[in-house]
């Protein structure tokens, strides 16, 4: 697996507080491999949230290219980049973002264009969740919300999953619970991820590591 999944060329991204000038992004470059399995880390403020968000496309970059599986972002369509987002992007959030009234059944088909129930069972299956698919988010533990929310993430076969604090909500069990399931989607599966993360233990599953401060990444990595 040679393709490039993920591509940053020289992006900025700035915003204006007051008169000030504030570089989230200062020129960040990158080139993750299809496969990988990528740990952001940093302090707050180090800009990993916003390299986040643009790469999953909530964001745009105030100046540089980015390239998704060759596509490069800001040359498609708002309604051709909803649907990159949508059949090629995986989020999982640290606050697992599920609908309260859905069940978890219900939260893995929504993303869904044609509701296909088997399929969202045999993914809930795949990860302990069977016989769970009526429980409503309310009544399941945070690991198995945290595993709801990835079946969520998995459901329209993406070739790039984009994890914000995965196990920030967790305790140590759950967390490295959680991290060994990405860890097998990456392996078995080939799915690449890039994951932001605090916590050095979970960042240990991947297979690079890169710190960030002020914006861009310091050189070296795991």
């Amino acid at each position: 697996m040679n393709n490039t999944v993920l591509e940053f060329k020289n992006v900025w991204k700035t915003y204006t507080m007051g008169y000030e000038m504030i570089n989230a992004l200062a020129g960040l470059n990158l080139a993750l491999k299809e496969g990988s399995f990528t740990a952001v880390m940093g302090p707050s403020g180090s800009g990993k949230s916003t390299f986040l968000h643009v790469a999953g496309i909530l964001d745009i970059p105030s100046r540089g290219i980015i390239k998704i599986n060759g596509k490069e972002t800001k040359k498609l369509s708002a309604k051709e980049q909803a649907r990159l987002r949508r059949d090629e992007i995986g989020f999982i959030f640290q606050r697992f973002n599920l609908m309260s009234q859905l069940t978890v059944l219900e939260n893995v088909i929504l993303p869904m264009i044609k509701e296909d129930s088997r399929k969202a069972k045999k993914i809930l299956d795949s990860l302990g969740l069977n016989g769970k698919y009526n429980k409503l988010p309310g009544q399941l533990s945070g690991g198995e919300q945290q595993r709801v929310a990835i079946a969520r993430a998995l459901i329209n076969d993406p070739s790039i999953i984009l994890a914000d604090e995965p196990t920030g909500e967790l305790d140590t069990k759950n967390a490295d619970s959680i991290m060994q399931v990405l860890q097998d989607l990456n392996r078995k599966e080939g799915v690449s991820i890039v994951m932001v993360t605090h916590n050095p233990a979970s960042a240990e599953f991947a297979d690079e590591i890169l710190h960030m401060s002020d914006g861009n990444f310091l050189n070296g990595s795991k």
